[in-house]
């Protein structure tokens, strides 16, 4: 609810608007009969908006607005003028009021018109506040982020730069924050180009021109991508990036944000191919390289003989506990179509459970590589990286593995066991205070009971 001081020499008045504002709960009113006694009040109560009257004895509405903008009060003023009174709008303009209203003999409709011009006002100053209260909530939720993040507003100028930010691209804030022209896209591919936040509202057509790989895509909403870049050493990196666009109150947009991620280990070697302009993974060691484009679906796959190949696997590994022969029986439906992300997902789990786990992650790898966006073959991913990462005393694997299982909780957000996972894995790192984050994080989950669990697409098909 929005808190205006209204200032007026009529008590009639004042006591008709506060009954109004109490009726329509869009506005908290509070009143005094002077100008004198409003400046007294505010150095210590601030509101959201100021209506004065302009005809009022000892200091009109004209010179109490000529004072507050003086002292660099800044919050939005609109002048209440009497039939006739046009100059005085005139100069109350001029003078930094956002608003004039005529009184009329409708007190009703003037309520009406005043609570429209209090909230564009307020709105209007929100946005015109030039990096001031915009650039403070961009910049808070940038900060906020673990993840390396920047914000660039409506005109592409960078307006957050946080710290992991400039920890991954060894940048600090202070080259990049209000730049433009791309140059944010520097130390990620040693050129200036578009980046996911400037391709918010761009096509899928337009953003897979420019080597990006989509993995979710939401209108309105995030966009979630993969692309390779150049570090300034010349070295190549794979890039995770999320974006998104952001909006005030009214709809209008404001800032798009980034968040980007190094996934070089987890997806080892990402290519793009100019004559299909989609993102192909490619294989582990020991796997055959594919050039197909990624899975678009495990049903549309699956087809005559694979789905019964794939259904043997299934009841093989799940009832029978018959590892070996399930991997004998899915790697006969990839002898038909090798392109199929779950059934690798099932093959490297059998070899998880033979206690293979080269194996294993081997043929997890290329199941994410073929479905990079699918939350359960993310979660075996990171699960088996965990696994290796603790019996070998690892931080390699068990860093990866956090990578992962954050990708996950971009995907599912309310996973208990994914947000508990990243906590174990910053356990064994030695981090305790980011591993109490994530277990408090499970733990809220839990005891809210919004746990979204990951169902594997096996239970689905049978």
């Amino acid at each position: 609810m929005l808190s205006v001081l209204l200032i007026d020499d009529e008590p009639a008045l004042l006591e008709v608007f506060r009954l109004f504002s109490e009726r329509s709960q869009e506005m908290s009113i509070h009143t005094t009969q002077s100008a004198k006694e409003a400046l007294e009040l505010l150095p210590e109560k601030t509101y959201d908006a100021i209506v004065v009257d302009y005809d009022m004895p000892e200091i009109d509405g004209i010179e109490f607005l000529k004072i507050l903008r003086s002292e660099g009060d800044t919050t939005p003023v609109i002048i209440f003028t009497g039939v006739g009174h046009e100059r005085t709008a005139i100069e109350a303009i001029n003078q930094g009021a956002n608003f004039y209203l005529k009184k009329g003999e409708n007190p009703e409709m003037q309520f009406r018109e005043l609570v429209t011009m209090v909230k564009t006002a307020v709105e209007k100053t929100y946005l015109g506040k030039n990096l001031g209260t915009t650039r403070r909530v961009i910049t808070d939720l940038i900060n906020f982020s673990s993840d390396p993040g920047f914000a660039i507003d409506h005109v592409g100028k960078v307006v957050a730069w946080n710290t992991s930010m400039e920890q991954l691209t060894d940048t600090p804030a202070s080259d990049m924050m209000e730049k433009s022209d791309y140059i944010y896209a520097e130390p990620f591919f040693r050129t200036r180009r578009k980046m996911l936040a400037n391709l918010v509202f761009e096509p899928d057509d337009e953003i897979k021109r420019l080597k990006y790989m989509i993995v979710s895509r939401v209108d309105k909403g995030p966009i979630i991508a993969v692309t390779k870049g150049i570090k300034r050493d010349g070295s190549e990196w794979t890039l995770w990036a999320k974006a998104m666009p952001l909006y005030d109150g009214q709809g209008n947009f404001i800032a798009a944000v980034e968040t980007v991620r190094d996934v070089t280990a987890t997806f080892k070697d990402i290519v793009i191919h100019d004559e299909s302009q989609d993102a192909v993974a490619h294989p582990a060691e020991g796997v055959s390289p594919q050039t197909a484009k990624p899975a678009k679906g495990f049903f549309d796959k699956i087809l005559g003989k694979t789905t019964s190949f794939y259904k043997e696997g299934i009841m093989l590994y799940t009832q029978d506990k018959r590892y070996p022969d399930a991997i004998v029986a899915f790697n006969k439906a990839l002898e038909i179509d090798d392109k199929l992300p779950h059934v690798w997902n099932e093959i490297g789990l059998c070899y998880r459970e033979m206690g293979d786990n080269k194996s294993a992650l081997k043929s997890l790898l290329r199941a994410v590589e073929l479905a990079p966006e699918n939350p359960e073959l993310l979660f075996n991913l990171g699960e088996t990286l965990e696994m290796i990462g603790v019996l070998y005393m690892s931080n390699k694997y068990l860093e990866s593995a956090i990578q992962t299982f954050k990708m996950v909780a971009n995907v599912v957000p309310n996973n208990a066991s994914t947000w508990n996972h990243i906590g174990v894995c910053y356990k064994e790192l030695g981090k305790t205070e980011e591993s109490k984050f994530y277990f408090d994080r499970s733990r809220d989950i839990h005891i809210w009971k919004k746990d979204t669990p990951i169902i594997p697409d096996r239970d689905k098909f049978l």
